[in-house]
């Protein structure tokens, strides 16, 4: 049975994977799913790495096992706030988080893109523009959820386009094949989005190509 890791954080109350652990175990159902906010699991053995944290610092052995884990031809599925890689914990306990000048690099070539900003949350429209395992069984959809403004490189081969009346056409759903099975969606940050079925059917179609 395929060994997913979930992994997650509880710093920001607005991502806290203790509240999104039911919905990633049901969207997940029928795979070996472990889902933690302990960072050294990734030193440890599972098949893909679903990868919902925020803040994404991670000691030099953590980031060591994880880009060995793709290297050697593991799963990387990142999940809406996995692209945010300039917000960190807060020094100061009176903020509510700090943000680097620039994102983490080695974590940033993985993903092959990165979180820029958003507006607040909406129902947008998600449009399938490319044939894909990810993308089988999957129509155009739309979703309440928080639209992530997101740049990526001009190598990943986006699969799905944001479709906001008042956005441009950002990518919803890449993979990064350059970095190895390796694909990221924006959405999954709203109950809604992480109980729609086409969300869940994007998550686990990402999940078997990635393994």
């Amino acid at each position: 049975m395929t060994r997913i890791l979930v992994l997650g954080g509880n710093s920001f109350p607005f991502h806290a994977i203790d509240e999104r652990r039911a919905q990633f175990e049901a969207a997940l159902a029928g795979y070996d799913v472990t889902v933690t906010t302990d960072r050294d699991a990734l030193t440890g053995d599972y098949d893909v790495l679903v990868d919902y944290l925020t803040d994404s610092t991670l000691t030099d052995e953590q980031l060591s096992a994880l880009l060995d884990h793709v290297e050697a031809g593991g799963g990387y599925v990142g999940v809406h706030c996995a692209a945010d890689l300039q917000s960190t914990a807060a020094a100061d306990p009176d903020d509510l988080l700090d943000v680097r000048e620039e994102p983490f690099p080695e974590l940033r070539e993985l993903v092959g893109g990165h979180f820029l900003t958003h507006p607040e949350q909406a129902e947008f429209g998600v449009d399938i523009v490319a044939d894909h395992p990810i993308t089988d069984g999957v129509d155009d959809f739309s979703v309440f959820d928080e639209p992530y403004q997101v740049t990526a490189d001009d190598d990943v081969q986006v699969l799905a386009r944001m479709d906001h009346p008042d956005l441009e056409d950002y990518p919803v759903v890449w993979t990064n094949e350059s970095a190895g099975a390796v694909a990221y969606i924006s959405i999954g940050h709203t109950d809604e989005a992480l109980e729609d079925e086409s969300f869940r059917r994007l998550l686990t179609n990402a999940v078997e190509w990635a393994a």
